[in-house]
């Protein structure tokens, strides 16, 4: 028996891990609590055998957080659990159990891994360990590897870590707020790209500040190595682990000589101020960091460093922000927030406003984004050109080539220079003349300009000059009062003759245009019990639901739509719903029963839809659809809006195509309503004028280019109802925990960019390849261009299956 007890203690130390068996191994049932008990029974930290790394609780504004740190002078956190959470109260402790970390704050137990980063899937954790690499481990019970800390990096990775090709860091706060509601963001991209961005802003090679150049179509995939022997950054192939890119050997970004110090422990970090840097950590002698190399080199190639209206300039190698002329701080305390304009915008033509104040050495980071160019003879021509121009609040002049151009506020991306020798251009900015005094253009190695004094106030007290001045002034008011009281006498008028018209119309001619049942006020409102159960409200009136006698015991439930404006605005709605829908008839369609117009009354019957509206199916508090579900409904949409466009008899643009005019059944099935909105178009007529139409979020960006509009402004509004059907989402949320996903659309492109759909949706529940087929539908369907839109055919094919799609192009062309 004892021989095989030590046979068995042998083969458990020949399958566990190496490094596993170099560190204190955490049984199940261990805890910890951010203040140590005194028999160190409960520890607030796990350490690495080596001593150089802590897994546990530390201090963070006036609580604690769960994360890794490393036990140098500065005790570096190198990686931080639910970065965005509130700090944890000290009566929080933390245990191993087979279903992983559970955290316990009060009464209230969370599993940790769901609540911070992953879960452990279906298997049960049996131990964990604080390893000297720096990584915290879960082990299932053959000690094979179920969690690590590694595979989720915040804004570190250490020796021995790899930031694989999809994955990010976030920058934090500030040196000691680790949230990842930081500024900048380091992605290694799908195409092999290592890109560093500002948060706020697309993946475009316009907004990006560093990359390694290595995109390329190859088949395989890199990630980003960093070696924690010689503190090489290396970017390697997936595939077999071959070298591609060594960033020490890189001719803009060369590293210092590789560390023969064995006891140094390396950190790459996204710091705060979006510089990428390469830290050794002396863990024996001073256990003091330092920097190595930064990519880029200073704070102010940073990309949004600074923020709008404002430039960035070094002074002693440190950046500092500065507001552009006419501009202050948003917050003097936060210089890197941006600036806002500290005049009034005035009449524009008048020069007595605006002065042109200029500003050398001054560039654009982002390059030229002026939108006008020309050649002028003189840079006073220039600047003369921009103060007369009221788009124009900065111009740059090219002494070398006479070229003028011209830009609009905002401002972004500016740094000021320390020589002339890459700055060819001058720059000037219009600004008011009231507050020239104020303007600041030195950096801290300029002298500081003296202040002009202030101009003098003249003041009188001359008791002519007053009753002069309350006579004029008694005046004004008198004409504008009775200006006011003619306007709205005539306007009174107007109205007054609109409805005695529509009384004088009658029936309208309706009856020979449409089929429809003619039902009277009162068989209505007896139908409706005086129209008290209302079922929802718009911007013409509202909907009341009612029983219809069909002879015998057959009953009918309906919806009443009644308006209640009675002037030509419900009239035009109550006349396009009656025209578009009473000649339709498809499943997918709200069925129009029948109408009622006596006198200035004005009723529409329709069928009843038991379920509601598809905006409350997906933003309410009841179930939310499955996936198949969501796709049935995104089809039974997309197929209503076909029969609109190309198969009635006339197409029809419903203009308004939103969640809260998709309405469901008793089957569920969803069918388009709310026509009143709707432009008819003759049968040979493909792209009409007309006012701004529908709500605002749907609306396709040609409704404000003052464009004809298509049936392509239908597909745009769709392309916003698919995504918000796929995300059960509303397309603006500012309640998201981060800010690049408030937008739906530009979130839903950068997560299928860095192939993270996993974000929008739940893979457990739904297949990968079915989402991103979805999802590219909808960006295509919202591009800016209606051009580049597809046909709803398209749509239907393409969400059936039937026809492949292609990889959609950023949807809007206004990256940030």
């Amino acid at each position: 028996m004892a021989t095989i007890s030590i046979i068995l203690v042998l083969f458990l130390l020949l399958i566990i891990p190496n490094e596993a068996t170099a560190n204190n191994i955490i049984g199940l049932g261990k805890s910890l609590s951010p203040k140590a008990n005194n028999n160190n029974s409960n520890p607030s930290s796990w350490l690495s055998s080596s001593r150089y790394f802590a897994f546990g609780f530390y201090p963070h504004l006036d609580g604690y957080a769960l994360g890794i740190w490393l036990l140098d002078a500065d005790n570096t956190v190198v990686w931080t659990a639910n970065r965005d959470g509130s700090p944890l109260p000290s009566t929080s402790t933390l245990q191993l159990t087979p279903h992983g970390l559970l955290l316990r704050q009060g009464q209230e137990a969370l599993n940790i891994n769901s609540f911070s980063f992953s879960n452990l899937g279906q298997e049960e954790a049996a131990s964990a360990s604080m390893l000297d690499s720096g990584n915290f481990v879960i082990y299932n019970a053959s000690y094979g590897v179920i969690w690590q800390s590694f595979d989720h990096p915040t804004d570190t990775i250490l020796g021995g870590q790899r930031l694989n090709n999809g994955n990010q860091l976030v920058s934090g706060v500030s040196k000691t707020d680790h949230a990842s509601i930081g500024l900048f963001y380091l992605i290694m991209q799908s195409d092999n790209n290592l890109v560093s961005y500002p948060l706020k802003s697309l993946p475009h090679p316009s907004d990006a500040y560093f990359a390694t150049g290595t995109n390329n179509n190859a088949p395989f995939t890199y990630h980003l190595y960093l070696n924690q022997t010689t503190g090489s950054l290396i970017l390697r192939n997936d595939t077999n682990l071959m070298f591609v890119h060594d960033l020490r050997y890189d001719t803009s970004y060369v590293l210092d000589a590789e560390n023969e110090n064995n006891t140094a422990i390396y950190r790459a970090t996204l710091d705060f101020d979006g510089v990428f840097r390469l830290y050794a950590h002396d863990m024996v002698a001073t256990k003091v960091s330092s920097p190595l190399r930064s990519w880029p080199d200073n704070a102010c190639s940073v990309k949004g460093f600074c923020g709008f209206n404002s430039y960035c300039a070094l002074a002693d190698e440190n950046p500092f922000c500065y507001c552009l002329p006419g501009f202050d701080f948003l917050d003097p305390n936060h210089n890197t927030l941006g600036c806002r304009r500290n005049f009034s915008e005035d009449k524009c033509n008048e020069k007595a406003t605006y002065r042109m104040v200029p500003l050398d050495k001054l560039v654009w980071a982002e390059g030229d984004r002026s939108y006008f160019q020309a050649q002028m003879p003189a840079e006073e021509d220039c600047s003369s050109s921009c103060l007369k121009d009221c788009n124009c609040w900065a111009a740059s002049y090219d002494q070398s080539n006479n070229i003028c151009m011209k830009q609009q506020a905002p401002f972004r991306y500016a740094t000021r220079e320390q020589s002339n020798d890459k700055v060819p251009s001058l720059k000037f900015f219009k600004v008011g003349d009231l507050n020239l005094n104020n303007v600041t253009l030195h950096t801290p190695s300029d002298p500081v300009p003296e202040i002009l004094p202030s101009p003098q106030i003249i003041k009188t007290t001359s008791n002519k000059a007053i009753l002069h001045i309350i006579l004029v002034t008694s005046i004004f008011v008198l004409i504008f009062c009775s200006a006011v009281g003619i306007s709205c006498h005539l306007m009174s008028k107007i109205r007054v003759l609109k409805y005695k018209r529509l009384l004088e119309i009658g029936d309208l001619g309706l009856n020979e245009e449409v089929a429809l049942r003619r039902f009277s006020y009162s068989e209505l409102k007896r139908a409706t019990n005086g129209f008290k159960q209302e079922l929802g409200k718009g911007a013409f009136g509202a909907v009341y639901k009612g029983v219809l006698d069909k002879g015998g015991r057959s009953r009918r439930l309906i919806a009443v739509k009644r308006l209640e404006k009675l002037v030509e605005e419900g009239e035009r709605e109550f006349q396009a719903e009656v025209r578009a829908i009473g000649k339709t008839h498809h499943r997918n369609l709200v069925r129009l029963l029948g109408f009622c117009a006596e006198g200035s009354k004005r009723l529409l019957v329709y069928e009843h839809m038991s379920n509601g509206s598809l905006g409350k199916l997906l933003f309410g508090n009841e179930r939310l659809p499955d996936w198949d579900e969501r796709v049935r409904i995104a089809l039974d949409i997309a197929r209503g809006i076909l029969y609109l466009h190309e198969e009635c008899e006339a197409p029809i643009i419903h203009c308004d195509i939103k969640p809260q005019n998709i309405l469901m059944d008793e089957f569920w099935t969803a069918k388009i309503s709310d026509f009143g909105l709707a432009k008819l178009l003759m049968p040979d007529q493909t792209r009409t004028f007309t006012g701004v139409r529908g709500t605002r979020g749907y609306l396709a960006p040609e409704w404000n280019k003052n464009t004809p509009i298509t049936v392509k402004a239908d597909i745009y509004s769709y392309g916003i109802v698919l995504l918000e059907t796929v995300c059960c989402r509303r397309s603006l949320d500012v309640n998201v925990l981060e800010p690049n996903e408030i937008l739906l659309s530009g979130w839903a492109y950068k997560c299928f960019v860095a192939g993270e759909l996993h974000k929008l949706v739940h893979w457990e529940e739904v297949d990968k390849n079915a989402v991103e087929n979805v999802v590219k539908v909808a960006l295509w369907c919202i591009q800016d261009e209606p051009i580049l839109r597809p046909s709803m055919k398209s749509v239907v094919l393409m969400l059936e299956g039937v026809t492949d799609v292609a990889i959609p192009p950023c949807p809007t062309s206004d990256s940030t």
